[in-house]
């Protein structure tokens, strides 16, 4: 059974930086491309980055481009995501997802397979 568990998820101020972990255990890790989604309460499920298999390829949200990083150590099993230069609408549960066989583009929830519990991001200003 592939399990995913985030951690690094704190309260902090706006303009802090925050690095996000996800283990992976029970599959292949190297096998998945990955992805880092978020939501607030009410919202739909919001896509952040996602990564292809090696790292070689990245895709990152509007809101992300230029503050945040997707990055994967296939040695350890870990996928992580820089956050730089935090704002307080960075506020949410920050989910990790696998997808097995990428069929389509990775920015949709739907795409994933497998899902973390998520770590809560609380900005304070």
């Amino acid at each position: 059974q592939v399990q995913l568990v985030e951690s690094g998820g704190r309260l902090v101020q706006t303009g802090d930086s925050l690095r996000l972990s996800c283990v992976v255990s029970g599959g292949t890790f190297s096998n998945y491309a990955m992805g880092w989604f978020r939501q607030v309460p009410g919202k739909e499920r919001e896509f952040v980055a996602a990564i292809n298999w090696n790292g070689g390829s990245t895709y990152l949200a509007t809101f992300a481009k230029g503050r945040f990083a997707i990055s994967r150590n296939n040695a350890n099993n870990t996928l992580y995501l820089q956050m730089n230069n935090l704002k307080r609408e960075d506020t949410a549960l920050y989910y990790c997802a696998a997808d097995r066989q990428v069929s389509g583009w990775l920015g949709y929830a739907a795409e994933y397979d497998y899902w973390g519990q998520g770590t809560q991001v609380t900005v304070s200003s």
